[in-house]
């Protein structure tokens, strides 16, 4: 399996890493995460999904977090992109669990 090499065309150092040349994001901790919660259903068929916005830190944590809320519910979902998607409409729950671990939430939207 050959790695990524995503824009890089060609280079000539023969001791060039072609690594990711990206840093990793540090995770933010739960009192300056700033979350918003709203429920969508755009482009879903007309089914509600509950979708917390605003996370800032590593993809692990993301879908940690998701999991963790997802069980909570006892729901399915997804979290990817820096959003969790939690299916239906969980707003007041979430917002309850997100504020008991520290974290600073608010419901945006409709």
């Amino acid at each position: 399996m050959k790695p990524k090499r995503e824009g890089i065309v060609y280079s000539t150092n023969p001791d060039f890493d072609y690594g990711s040349n990206e840093p990793s994001q540090t995770t933010l901790p739960n009192q300056q995460q700033n979350l918003r919660l709203m429920l969508d259903k755009k482009q879903r068929g007309g089914k509600k999904v509950t979708l917390i916005t605003g996370f800032i830190g590593s993809q692990s944590d993301l879908e940690a977090l998701g999991k963790q809320l997802k069980t909570a519910c006892g729901v399915g979902g997804s979290a990817k992109d820096g959003e969790i998607l939690v299916q239906g409409d969980f707003r007041e729950k979430i917002l309850q669990l997100l504020i008991k671990q520290g974290y600073k939430a608010k419901l945006a939207g409709g």
